[in-house]
């Protein structure tokens, strides 16, 4: 991701509709998934720290973040959100087995070898582990945000299950989210398309009353996207495991 993006996705990370309503949804599953004391927690691709900050608000005993960027890791630490390494996702600096738990929240996109990718993550958890995984959706959504933040690629639900299933990992459930918003996104984005130089940046539209808003439709939409399962959404949300050792 470019450094400006960056440093505006760091600064407000913490507030933003998006970023608060995407820690909801982990925060409930990791709780519905009693692994709220899961031992050993790693944040993949951690960014600015939106994920790290969800997991130090749970209490969780030893978590790590990683990320490829040097920026993302000195917005994390300037934050004091715990211990990050500098790192490769399709080559991680960690030993097999080592995990209870891995989040890696839109990170799969941004990286040329995406199966490489998920073996990875198998390799690092535990047998009978879990793995939350979100992706963006829909080639018909990409914009200029997806170039501003290197995306490679956007996924459909079928897809990244095989996709999950490839790398080694067993998918327990899978579903669309940010279904709501769905309309409203692609038509903003057909408009910032028409007009390249209209907004730098998605995250700067947004204004006080606007988030507020907007986080309110966000928060009911990722508390029904595990009940409905709707055949679209902007994103795509996976549980998986490694499956256990026979």
């Amino acid at each position: 991701m470019e450094t400006s993006a960056l440093a505006l996705e760091a600064l407000c990370e913490a507030d933003h509709w998006w970023f608060r309503g995407r820690r909801r949804l982990l925060g409930r599953l990791i709780h519905e998934l009693g692994l709220e004391s899961a031992g050993s927690v790693l944040d993949v691709g951690c960014g600015t720290g939106a994920n790290l900050r969800l997991l130090s608000d749970l209490g969780l005993p030893s978590v790590k973040g990683l990320d490829v960027n040097d920026a993302a890791i000195r917005f994390c630490r300037e934050k004091g959100l715990g211990e990050i390494e500098r790192g490769d996702l399709q080559r991680m600096p960690f030993a097999d087995e080592s995990f209870d738990l891995v989040l890696a929240t839109d990170v799969l996109e941004h990286v040329t070898e995406d199966v490489r990718a998920v073996e990875e993550i198998h390799r690092v958890l535990k047998p009978g582990a879990t793995a939350l995984l979100t992706v963006p959706a829909f080639p018909e959504l990409w914009c200029r945000q997806d170039i501003i933040a290197h995306h490679h690629r956007r996924y459909r639900r079928e897809p990244f299950v095989e996709l999950l299933r490839s790398g080694g990992l067993r998918v327990d459930r899978s579903f669309y989210f940010n279904t709501l918003l769905f309309a409203p996104i692609w038509l903003a984005r057909q408009v910032l398309l028409a007009f390249p130089g209209l907004v730098e940046n998605e995250i700067s539209i947004n204004t006080r009353w606007l988030n507020a808003v907007l986080a309110r439709i966000f928060a009911l939409d990722v508390d029904l996207a595990p009940h409905i399962e709707a055949g679209f959404g902007v994103s795509i949300l996976a549980v998986a495991h490694r499956p256990a050792a026979p």
